[in-house]
C-alpha cells in the first residue's frame, strides 16, 4: 500500500504523468510534449481544440510566466496558421477573428 500511495504521489508531481486526450491526432501529441517540456508555463498552459473555418485546430497556450507571450494555433496536421495575443493582442488568424472559433475540449493541462 506504501508502494502504491508513494507511485501516485510521484506520478502527481511529475508533468510526464500529465495525461494528453488519447483521441489526439498523432502530431498533436507529438507537439504536445515538446511543448510542456521547453515552452509551457509552471502554470496556467494549455492546448485547447476548436473547430475553425470548418477544421479542427489546437491553441498552445504557454500560461501565466510572462508579458506579452503568444499562443500557436496549428491545425490538425500540425501546421502552423498563426499566433494569437502578444505585444499587438492578435486576434485573427487566415483573415478572420478567432473568437468565431466554437471550443471542444481541452487536449492538455498543466
Amino acid at each position: 500500500m506504501k508502494t502504491l500511495i508513494s507511485s501516485l504521489l510521484l506520478c502527481f508531481s511529475l508533468a510526464s504523468c500529465i495525461e494528453i486526450d488519447p483521441d489526439s491526432p498523432d502530431c498533436i501529441k507529438h507537439s504536445i510534449r515538446g511543448f510542456r517540456s521547453t515552452e509551457a508555463c509552471d502554470e496556467g498552459a494549455n492546448v485547447k481544440e476548436y473547430i475553425f473555418q470548418g477544421q479542427n485546430v489546437y491553441v498552445f497556450d504557454p500560461g501565466i510566466c510572462g508579458a506579452d507571450m503568444t499562443s500557436e494555433v496549428m491545425d490538425e496536421g500540425c501546421e502552423t496558421l498563426g499566433y494569437l495575443g502578444g505585444i499587438a493582442g492578435n486576434t485573427t488568424i487566415n483573415g478572420e477573428d478567432f473568437s468565431l472559433a466554437v471550443y471542444q475540449r481541452t487536449i492538455w493541462e498543466n
